[in-house]
Order: structure tokens, then sequence, then C-alpha cells
């Protein structure tokens, strides 16, 4: 292998280049960046992607055993159709493409690598003792790396669902089910909750305090690298690899896991829900037996999953459910809203979380799903009501947010829908006589989504008032909070200096674009339509085991 090193010390810092034509396909590693072929509309291109992750190239009992039915039908021997693969074929690469948003990333086969282009290796550690550039951040002494804390946290979480007492019960479904554990969290000394705290600190807004799943939103999120430095294993517990522990973690089912390396690595490829078959964007943790087929087929009233068409065609003889099993409390037209309390309807919350953990990243994903409310947005027809998005929203909410949880499924989004959830969970705000807002942080999508609304919003009260409204009033008309109605005045540039006072001022841009989108706006809550009172719960019903 020939490798262009750069001779003084600095460069060392820098990636080295492996001419192309130089390496072979088993050169490659976990953390270089090659340039894939990339199918387009209009063809193919060339474009650089980093290596996230390598297997070989799985192969699933359920699709192996219908190819062996196909072959015996069309006299194709197994063994002609493996020679005709490519011998780098055998296995399959994890990228995440260069400059494009991480929902795109997706395992590739190997001949798809263009090994006639230069390979760039990742960064080197620095070496022992060697004092980081000017530029980087310097780690506050005596503390443990996070790579280091957060694979602490893995080894225990593993060694702990490994134990005795984790194992499962008898008598359990015949189809696997993601595990609780419970029992995952391990006590800790007076240094360790010292760390847990500055960790804590640092994650900042990346934990969801819905203990359940991510929100449809963007956000400050921390991700581990899985090509930064490596962490030499302690001698007690040299038994166990980091790679090892990883793809334990990733693959065991347990809802609880939230580790930012394990998450980058996708386990599902499409998923069928109904008539709609879409690509998952981020790793959900569906149980191992059904990671990495071609297609997992969904159930689109009760949820639950399944490996193939034959057996979804089987639940669905038996199945009774026609809608989400919750009340409805909303009906216009052809959509309807149902609500649902996560500790009644266990079993079909949970499968609502793995689902929508398949387009939701940022946000910690939990098993219990007890301390919130569901709200299921479903569009009628004379087969049923058909899921469309759902926003989940806590009991008890110390902070008054109003939404723990937002999505839109992918197959429904760019047809109002999401505008039309977040209307919908103001007017509940509006019954409630609170003031709401969204639990932060917000992804791309769902920090586009709100933005919109707030400045339609707030800009149709301002036009539609003769009277002077400052930002309270607009606040106790809207139930937009305080600090969302700044912020969305600000990036609109409505505060004007005037006379010594700030005041709220339309300009004509402003007013063009929400006369463009008032008209291509269709669909609209009608609060008139909505039957619902709070729920008020004792305080036993709040307490959570």
């Amino acid at each position: 292998m020939v490798s262009a090193h750069a001779n003084n010390e600095g460069s060392q810092e820098s990636a080295s280049i492996t001419p192309g034509g130089t390496y072979t396909i088993q050169t490659v590693s976990v953390g270089c960046k090659i340039y894939i072929r990339r199918p387009t509309p209009d063809g193919e291109e060339e474009r650089l992607a980093e290596i996230l992750s390598i297997r070989d190239k799985p192969v699933n009992s359920y699709t192996s055993a219908s190819a062996q039915r196909t072959n015996a039908r069309g006299g194709v021997k197994e063994e002609e159709e493996d020679a005709l693969d490519k011998p780098e074929d055998k296995w399959e690469y994890f990228v995440h493409w260069e400059q494009f948003n991480k929902r795109l990333d997706e395992w590739v086969t190997g001949s798809r690598l263009i090994l006639s282009r230069d390979l760039e290796w990742p960064r080197p550690k620095l070496p022992p003792g060697k004092k980081a550039g000017p530029g980087s951040l310097q780690k506050a002494p005596g503390k443990a790396p996070r790579s280091q804390s957060l694979l602490k946290k893995a080894t225990s979480n593993a060694a702990a669902a490994a134990s005795p007492t984790s194992a499962s019960t008898p008598g359990r479904s015949a189809f696997p089910s993601p595990s609780p554990a419970p029992s995952l969290k391990r006590k800790l000394t007076d240094d360790e909750e010292e760390e847990e705290e500055e960790e804590e600190e640092m994650e900042g807004d990346d934990v969801d305090a819905e203990g359940e799943m991510d929100v449809d939103g963007e956000g400050d999120t921390f991700e581990l690298n899985v090509n930064g430095a490596q962490v030499e294993t302690p001698p007690h517990v040299s038994s166990f690899s980091k790679e090892q522990e990883i793809e334990k973690l990733r693959t065991s089912g347990s809802m609880t896991q939230s580790i930012s390396e394990i998450a980058r690595v996708k386990n599902l490829n499409r998923l069928q829900i109904g008539k709609h078959e879409v690509e998952a964007w981020y790793f959900s943790p569906y149980p191992k037996e059904y990671a990495h087929l071609p297609v997992l087929y969904i159930c689109e009233f009760c949820l639950a999953y399944f490996p193939s068409p034959m057996m979804l065609s089987r639940h669905r003889q038996r199945c009774t459910l026609f809608h989400p099993p919750g009340n409805e409390i909303y009906r216009h037209q052809d959509i309807s809203v149902f609500e649902l309390d996560g500790k009644r309807q266990l079993s079909w919350c949970r499968n609502l979380s793995l689902l929508s953990k398949c387009f939701l990243d940022h946000k910690t994903l939990y098993y219990d799903v007890t301390p919130f409310m569901y709200y299921v947005m479903c569009q009628r027809d004379s087969t049923g009501c058909h899921i469309i998005g759902y926003f989940s929203k806590e009991k008890e909410s110390a902070e008054n947010y109003n939404v723990a949880c937002i999505l839109t499924l992918p197959q429904h989004q760019r047809h109002g829908f999401g505008k039309l959830l977040i209307e919908f969970s103001y007017e509940l705000s509006k019954k409630e006589g609170k003031l709401g807002s969204p639990e932060k942080p917000l992804s791309d999508l769902g920090l586009l989504g709100y933005r919109a609304y707030w400045a339609e919003v707030i800009v149709e009260l301002l036009i539609n008032t003769t009277d002077e409204l400052s930002i309270d009033d607009i606040a106790q008309k809207t139930s937009i909070t305080h600090a969302d109605i700044m912020n969305t005045c600000t990036t609109l540039q409505l505060f004007k200096h005037y006379k010594g006072q700030h005041i709220i001022c339309l300009s004509e841009a402003v007013l063009e674009k929400h006369e463009k989108v008032r008209n291509k706006r269709r669909r609209r809550i009608y609060a008139d339509n909505l039957i619902w009172k709070p729920p008020v719960f004792t305080r036993d019903q709040l307490r959570f085991y």
C-alpha cells in the first residue's frame, strides 16, 4: 500500500491519501473516505462518502427461503447465481454521503466503491503526551474523554443486560419484541455521579424529556464519531471489545440505549405501511431478527411488524382494528384525531414509538411510554382510518411543553399535515388555558414547520386586529409562548424602533409572503369540531413504575 504521508510534524494531524489503483477493497476500513457510485435521476454520479460500518452481506432466513422457492420454480441453481455475483459484493458498506443530510445514509455493495480514485484515511490520533493545536478543545484535567464515558456506560449496560436477572420470562409472544430494561441503571459512586452530571450538562437539550423518542425537529446534537480516537480497554474488562459491545447493543432491541455511535448505523432498509413503501431514515431498535430485511411489513392499524407479506396477510385476517385504539376527539371531513393514553394502550404506543424512530434521530428513545398522551391524526376512507402522523404530550410537564414528539409519516409529508398537527396542539393548549411550546431541541424539519406556523398565525392576527397588540396579547390569543413570539418577530424583522420605543410593524415583503401562504394552505383545524376536555390525573396516576 502506498500512502502519501507528510514529512513535517504539523501535517501528521491531516488525513493521509492513498492514490487510486494502489489499494484493494480489503484495504478500505471504517473511517475512510472514498468515492462511490450513487444513482441519480439522470443516471449515476461519483460522490465522496465516509465509511461508517462494514459487514458481510447478510443472509436472512425469510428471504433466503423465498429465493430457494423461486430458484426451484425457475430452474436456476443457487450456486450459479452466487457465481454471477461480483466477489466484492460479499461485503456491504454503510456510508454517509459528503455534504448530504444524515437521513440519506445507506448500505451500498462493494462493487459500487471506485477503487481507481484516491482513498482518504481518517486523521491519526495524537500520540500520548502531545498537546492539541490552538484551535482544539481542551479537556478538563482529571476527566475521562466523552467517548470513554459513553463506552463505559455501554459496557456497564451490556453487562447488566446480560445478567441472569434480565433474562426473558417464559410465555412470551411468538414474534420477538423489544424487551424493557428497567434494571439497566446501576448505582453510581460519588465521583461517577459528578461525571454523570457533567455529561448531562454537556449534552444539553439532546435528551428528550419525553422519555420516548425523537421529535420532528432540529437541534444541537452531539454525535460520537466512530473514527475518533480509540480508547484503550482497561485490564479488568479486557474480555470486551468496543466493536463487539457496540454491535451487541445496536442489535439487542433494547429501547433504553441512546449512544450516538450505535444510532449512526441504520438497521432497516424499507418499510411497507399499507399501500405505501418508504425508506427508513435512521436506526430504530426493532428486534435483531428483523434487522437487514429488504422490507419490513407493518400493519397500518395496529402497527405490528412482520418479516414477510404472507405473515402480514395472515395477521390482517385476525386483526380487528381499523383505527387507533383510543377516543376520537376531532372529526372534520376525512380527518380524525384520536387520543390515546400510553399507560392504557401500552403495546400500540410502543409500536408507534418504534415506527417513529425510523424517521426521528436526535432524541432519546425509551421503552416507557406511560407518562405520555398520544394524539394520532388519521385520514378516513371506506377501509378504515389510516395514520398520517401524531404528536405526544407529557401528562404533567413542568416546563409547560404542549408537544414532546411530533411526526408526519414520510408518505404524507408536503401535504400540509405537519402544520395541521401543530395547529391542533395549540388548540388543545387554548382549551387548557395555557401557553405552550414544543419540547426542544427541534429537528431541521420540525423547526421549519414551527417557524412557518408561528409566522402565519402571528401575521394573520396582526392583520385582522385593528387595536394595538402587545406581546402578551398575542400570547393570550394564540397560546404561543412569549419566547417563541419574540423569536418569530425577530426572524421576520417585525420590530422597529419608533419614538423611543419598539413597535411591531409588518413590511410589504412579509405581507406578500403571508398572502401566498394563505392562498396555498387548504386544511385548517376547526375548534367547533373538537370535543375534548383536558384530562385530569390523580397523584397515583402520575406515579410511573
